[in-house]
C-alpha cells in the first residue's frame, strides 16, 4: 500500500512514517514530504484554509498514492482530480480545514481527523496561563531579568494576585479540553463551574452564560468557533464579570471582542487576561493588544507539545491500518 507522509516541522514526516511502520509493517510503501509550516505560516490554498504547501507539489507527491497522512497539506478539488488512486486522507488535527471534504466525498475519498489529539496539552497550558496572569509571573520576570528590579512593590496588597484555591472559575465549554481543565483545577481546590449549551445541565453546570460570568473571578474559554458564538464575549459580557477578574482564551480568537477586552483592562475592571489565540494571527504590529496593561500573550502554543505530535501521528496511522485491513474507520467525516 502506497502512503504519503506529508509532515511539517511539528508533526514530522519521520513521526508519521514511524507510526505507519508500527501499524502496517512491510505492508506500507511510505513516501515522505516535509512542508514548511510553522517556519512559513499556513494560509489559504485555493478553496481550503490553514494549509501549508502548494497544489503542484501535492499532485506530484500523490502520484500512485492510496492514502495520505498529514497535518497541514492542502487537499483541494484540483489535487483530488489528479490523484485517482487516493482512497483516504487522514488529517492529524482536530478538524480537516485543509481538505475540501465535499470534493473528497464526491470522488469517494474518505477523510479522517484526530479528535482530542491536543486536549491534554491545551488544558495544561490553559492552567499555566491562568497562573501566569493571576500571579503576574511574566511581568515580574521581565522586571527582574530585564531591568534588574527586585520588585518589592509587587509584594504590596494591591499588586498581589489571586490563588486558584477557593476561587470561582467559570469554564465556557465542557468538551475534551474544558473537562480536563476542570479536573486539573479541582486538584487546586478551585470552585469550578461549566457552561456548555450542548451538555445536559447537572451539578457544577451554570444555567446560563450570564450566570457563569457574574460568579466567576476567572473565566476561561473552551468553545469551538461557530457562526452563532463568534464574538460571544463582548463589552456586555465582560461588564458582568466581578471587578478584578481574569479572562483566559486558549480556544479561538474570534470568540472574544479584543477591543472590548482592552477597554476592560485599561479601565481596571479586569485584573488581567491571558490570550493564546487571536482574531488575526499573528496580530498586526499596531494592534491595541501590544499596548494594553495586564495582558499576557503567547503565539497559539497551547496545543504544541511533543506528545501531541506523536499522538497525532499514531491516530492517523491507525486509520490507514484500518483501511488496509478493511475495518471501519474510527474518525471519518464521510464514511458512507
Amino acid at each position: 500500500m502506497r502512503v504519503l507522509a506529508a509532515g511539517d516541522r511539528f508533526v514530522l514526516p519521520e513521526l508519521l512514517a514511524d507510526a505507519l511502520e508500527a501499524e502496517l509493517g512491510d505492508a506500507a510503501e511510505v513516501r515522505r514530504l516535509e512542508l514548511p509550516w510553522p517556519v512559513v505560516p499556513f494560509g489559504p490554498v485555493a478553496e481550503v484554509d490553514e494549509a501549508s504547501g502548494d497544489e503542484d507539489t501535492m499532485i506530484e507527491a500523490l502520484d500512485g498514492v492510496e492514502a495520505c497522512v498529514t497535518q497541514m497539506a492542502p487537499v483541494t478539488a484540483k489535487i483530488l482530480d489528479n490523484a485517482p488512486a487516493l482512497r483516504l486522507v487522514a488529517v492529524a488535527r482536530g478538524g480537516p480545514v485543509n481538505v475540501d471534504v465535499a470534493a473528497a466525498t464526491e470522488r469517494g475519498v474518505r477523510v479522517c481527523y484526530a479528535p482530542g489529539r491536543n486536549a491534554t496539552a491545551t488544558a495544561e497550558y490553559t492552567v499555566g496561563l491562568m497562573l501566569a496572569v493571576l500571579r503576574r509571573i511574566p511581568e515580574t520576570h521581565a522586571a527582574l531579568a530585564g531591568r534588574r528590579e527586585w520588585g518589592g512593590r509587587y509584594y504590596t496588597y494591591e499588586a498581589t494576585g489571586l490563588e486558584l484555591e477557593g476561587t470561582p472559575v467559570g469554564l465556557v465549554g465542557g468538551g475534551a479540553v474544558g473537562s480536563r481543565v476542570a479536573r486539573i483545577l479541582e486538584g487546586f481546590g478551585a470552585d469550578v463551574q461549566i457552561y456548555d449549551p450542548y451538555l445536559t445541565p447537572g451539578q457544577g453546570h451554570a444555567k446560563s452564560l450570564d450566570d457563569l460570568l457574574r460568579r466567576s473571578r476567572v473565566v476561561s474559554l473552551h468553545a469551538r468557533l461557530t457562526p452563532e458564538n463568534r464574538g460571544m464575549i463582548g463589552a456586555r459580557e465582560l461588564a458582568l464579570m466581578p471587578p478584578g477578574s481574569v479572562l483566559i482564551n486558549c480556544a479561538r480568537g474570534p470568540l472574544l471582542d479584543e477591543d472590548a477586552l482592552c477597554d476592560a483592562l485599561e479601565s481596571g475592571h479586569l485584573l488581567g487576561a491571558g490570550l493564546d489565540t487571536f482574531a488575526v494571527e499573528p496580530p498586526p504590529a499596531d494592534s491595541r493588544l501590544f499596548r494594553t496593561p495586564g495582558l499576557v500573550m503567547t503565539p497559539h502554543l497551547g496545543g504544541a507539545s511533543r506528545a501531541v505530535a506523536e499522538k497525532a501521528a499514531r491516530i492517523v496511522a491507525a486509520e490507514v491500518g484500518r483501511l488496509h485491513r478493511g475495518e471501519p474507520l474510527l474518525h471519518c467525516l464521510n464514511p458512507a
